[in-house]
């Protein structure tokens, strides 16, 4: 057998086994997927296959990742959508934040700027928004209350698929540039708050008459959901040994939340693009290994982790 005979076998095999991949998850095979390489991809899904769940942890966005973009025509709030929408909440509060909106969301998927330029402006938004909250005298019981009022659906399958990842015993940390408390309330009265579960966002200080009284800790954003934003935890160091990795986001920003694990050894990123498709669906594959195009499921990620475990 010559040796230009042999690697052109090892291609072949190579070419085949990521097809019969890609055919053992249909999934991926939709057209709401769009995937840049998928030979790469497949690589990933083989380490990660071949690790198994105890090798595995899951990181993800909450805010249209876990929760819908959009359901039944109408998009779903966000954790601080949910503050705007609450008849608890004054006029003047609504107005302000709606203003601020206005003023930061363009700059936040503005794709002429770096992360680094957008930086300092999501700083003075998310800060701006916390200020004028406070001076709202919110009181902690009322947060139950407004969950519940607000609509704040979770892709279809998220709760089938947490309660599999709760099972197996792999770590799902929640990475928010929302508010943690409100998130978890969600969470618990969606029944996915799970004991495997840990979220790291911005979360509220109480007086002791349980009035919100400021925020605890360092801000997240949008662009700071990194290894700095836990910077005083010792989470990744205490998952050291699992190394293989699944991240699930919506933004630009969100790729970066593994950037904290040491020495991951198959990482696996997974965008879900609910906007503006034209525009960044290049952007998005850039730096997600798989994007998934106004897909409202969680039907791709749990098939494959399906075939992890």
């Amino acid at each position: 057998m010559t040796r230009a005979f042999s690697h052109l076998l090892v291609h072949l095999s190579a070419k085949l086994c990521t097809v019969a991949c890609m055919h053992a998850i249909p999934e991926l095979n939709t057209p709401s997927v769009f995937i840049k390489n998928r030979q790469q991809v497949e690589g990933i899904i083989r380490q990660l296959v071949a690790g198994g769940p105890e090798k595995l942890q899951v990181i993800a966005d909450f805010d249209h990742t876990l929760s819908k973009h959009s359901h039944e025509g109408q998009i779903i709030a966000t954790c601080f959508g949910i503050l705007e929408n609450s008849s608890a909440m004054p006029q003047i509060y609504k107005d302000q934040v709606t203003q601020l909106k206005e003023i930061y969301y363009p700059i936040e998927f503005c794709h002429e700027m770096t992360n680094q330029e957008k930086y300092p402006y999501m700083v003075e938004w998310w800060t701006k928004a916390q200020s004028i909250f406070v001076q709202c005298e919110l009181y902690k019981e009322t947060i139950t209350e407004m969950v519940a009022q607000t609509k704040c659906v979770l892709r279809d399958g998220s709760e089938r698929l947490l309660y599999k990842l709760y099972k197996h015993g792999v770590p799902l940390l929640v990475f928010s540039a929302g508010i943690g408390d409100i998130l978890e309330e969600v969470m618990r009265q969606k029944s996915t708050m799970h004991d495997n579960v840990k979220v790291v966002s911005n979360y509220m200080e109480y007086n002791g008459n349980g009035k919100v009284i400021g925020f605890k800790g360092n801000l997240i954003h949008t662009f700071s959901k990194n290894e700095s934003a836990i910077e005083n935890s010792d989470y990744f160091e205490k998952l050291s040994h699992r190394h293989n990795i699944i991240l699930m986001g919506d933004s630009i920003g969100d790729c970066h939340m593994a950037d904290g694990c040491p020495s991951p050894e198959a990482t696996l990123k997974i965008g879900f693009l609910n906007h503006g498709v034209d525009r960044l669906l290049s952007k998005y594959q850039d730096l997600y290994d798989i994007v998934l195009v106004q897909d409202g499921t969680m039907d791709v990620p749990t098939a494959i982790i399906n075939r992890i475990f």
